[in-house]
C-alpha cells in the first residue's frame, strides 16, 4: 500500500492547484470530491441512501443528487448536514482507500477539504498538508474562479476550520499566497521529502 498523505485547506486555498502540481511529478492523487460527485450522480452508490434519508425532492430528474437543493439544505439545518456526512464519509473513505491501497506509486496525495474536521482519516493518513493564504486571498480566488457570490465564500469559511486551527493540526503547510512560481519550489521539496517518508516508512 502507498504512503498516504492528505492534503487540505480552505476554500479558495489552491488545493487543486497544488494537487495539479503534485500530480505533474508523476504523484497519485486521489480528490475526494471527485469521489463524492461519483457517488452521487444517477445510479451512484449513495444515492439510495439520500433518497431514503431526504426524499426524492433532493434528487433531480435523472436520479442524481440536486447538489444545489441539498447544499441550501445543510447551510441552514445542521441535523440535515449531519445525515449527509454520515451518508457520505464512510463511502468516500472506503472508496478512496481502495484506490491508495491499488497505487503501484511510492506515496499518494488525498485531497480532502474537510480532513481536520471529520475524524474518519486520521487513523489512516501518514502525514498531513494544509494549504495556507490569507482570508482576503481565499475570497478573492472563490469569488473569481468558482463563480461563488461573495456572501456564500464567507458563509462557507465560517463553517470550516479557522486557519488558525489548519496550521496547528498539519504537519507541513503549503504558502500560497503568491505564485505558481513561488508553488513549485515548495511543492518539489515537499515530493522528496514524501518519497522519502515512503521509503522510511514512518
Amino acid at each position: 500500500m502507498s504512503y498516504s498523505v492528505g492534503l487540505t485547506g480552505g476554500i479558495g486555498s489552491g488545493k487543486s492547484t497544488v494537487a495539479s502540481l503534485f500530480a505533474e511529478l508523476g504523484v497519485a492523487v486521489i480528490d475526494t470530491d471527485v469521489i463524492s460527485h461519483q457517488l452521487t450522480q444517477s445510479g451512484g452508490a449513495a444515492i439510495p441512501a439520500i433518497r431514503a434519508a431526504f426524499g426524492e425532492a433532493y434528487l433531480e430528474a435523472t436520479g442524481a443528487l440536486d447538489r444545489v437543493k441539498m447544499r441550501q439544505l445543510v447551510f441552514s439545518d445542521n441535523s440535515a448536514k449531519q445525515k449527509l456526512e454520515k451518508i457520505l464519509h464512510p463511502l468516500i473513505l472506503a472508496h478512496a482507500k481502495s484506490l491508495a491501497e491499488s497505487s503501484p506509486a511510492p506515496y499518494v496525495i488525498l485531497v480532502i477539504p474537510l480532513l481536520f474536521e471529520t475524524s474518519e482519516y486520521k487513523s489512516w493518513l501518514r502525514h498531513t498538508v494544509t494549504v495556507d493564504c490569507s482570508a482576503s486571498t481565499q475570497l478573492d480566488r472563490a469569488t473569481r474562479r468558482n463563480g461563488i457570490d461573495e456572501q456564500t465564500v464567507r458563509a462557507i469559511m465560517a463553517r470550516q476550520l479557522s486557519r488558525t486551527q489548519r496550521l496547528k493540526h498539519a504537519d507541513d503547510v503549503i504558502d500560497n499566497d503568491g505564485t505558481l512560481s513561488d508553488l513549485r519550489p515548495q511543492i518539489a521539496k515537499l515530493h522528496q521529502h514524501f518519497l522519502n517518508l515512503a521509503k522510511r516508512r514512518i
